[in-house]
């Protein structure tokens, strides 16, 4: 998919032109993986990054990489405590 922004130059003083589009594919993908619309490995593409750049860039941005509740917690372990006895 291809999308066009109009946003004021105003706005980009302190960027490179190259940059923008980097910037701005980043900054989807993140918010896209912080709000579950994607999985990270889809952010990664989306962004055009390696993993590890995306895993660095989520703890630069506070993003949480693991997402288990409480109860997942739980569980994974007492299955962990039921296998290892």
């Amino acid at each position: 998919m291809q999308l066009t922004l109009q946003i004021p130059d105003m706005y980009f003083v302190n960027y490179q032109k190259q940059n923008i589009a980097k910037q701005m594919k980043l900054y989807t993908a993140l918010m896209m993986y912080r709000s579950g619309k994607v999985s990270a490995g889809a952010a990664c593409e989306i962004a055009e990054i390696d993993r590890y750049v995306f895993l660095a860039e989520c703890n630069k941005y506070d993003i949480p990489v693991i997402n288990y509740s409480i109860d997942e917690v739980k569980n994974e372990l007492q299955q962990y405590q039921n296998t290892n006895k």
